[in-house]
């Protein structure tokens, strides 16, 4: 019985695609499998918001969302080598989800994160414009609007000293 369940499983979207034409079929698979072997196939190319300190500021409160059917949405900004850096991702009141997944990627591409919390605590590698990306747990979403809250810190370096050495 348990096989049985597996094996006729099917997600509510495999029913569409099998009444579609077989070229619609190939490309939506096509795509998907695109998505899977490269999830920011199009990151290059998507909408970046700034994120910007107040001058002498260490600290940046960003409250925002994901729309419904969207799955990410990033952010960029720019820091030095040697600064340390708090990013913490928080739940935001008034959303049925929560984009609970932040990776932070360095201008030479190395990129760091997790879901939820602190998702990055740490001494920055290099200088230059980091990029943020939040997006929703796929595997834990209905695709409904996700809020969240980043609570960013970023130190100046001689305060980064004591962490960073």
């Amino acid at each position: 019985m348990f096989f049985t369940t597996l094996s006729t499983y099917q997600p509510r979207g495999l029913q569409a695609l099998k009444s579609s034409s077989p070229k619609a079929a190939s490309v939506l698979l096509g795509l998907s499998l695109g998505l899977l072997i490269n999830p920011l196939a199009n990151a290059a190319t998507a909408p970046t918001t700034p994120i910007y300190f107040a001058k002498n500021a260490t600290q940046k409160t960003v409250v925002g969302s994901i729309p419904r059917g969207e799955e990410r949405h990033f952010y960029r900004f720019k820091a030095f080598q040697g600064q340390y850096m708090t990013i913490t991702l928080l739940p935001r009141r008034g959303f049925p989800e929560f984009a609970n997944v932040g990776v932070v990627t360095s201008p030479s591409g190395q990129e760091e994160g997790g879901k939820g919390g602190i998702i990055y605590q740490g001494c920055l590698p290099e200088s230059g414009s980091y990029r943020l990306r939040i997006a929703r747990n796929l595997m834990a979403t209905h695709g409904e609007r996700a809020g969240y809250q980043i609570k960013m810190v970023i130190l100046p370096r001689k305060q980064s000293q004591a962490n960073c050495g």
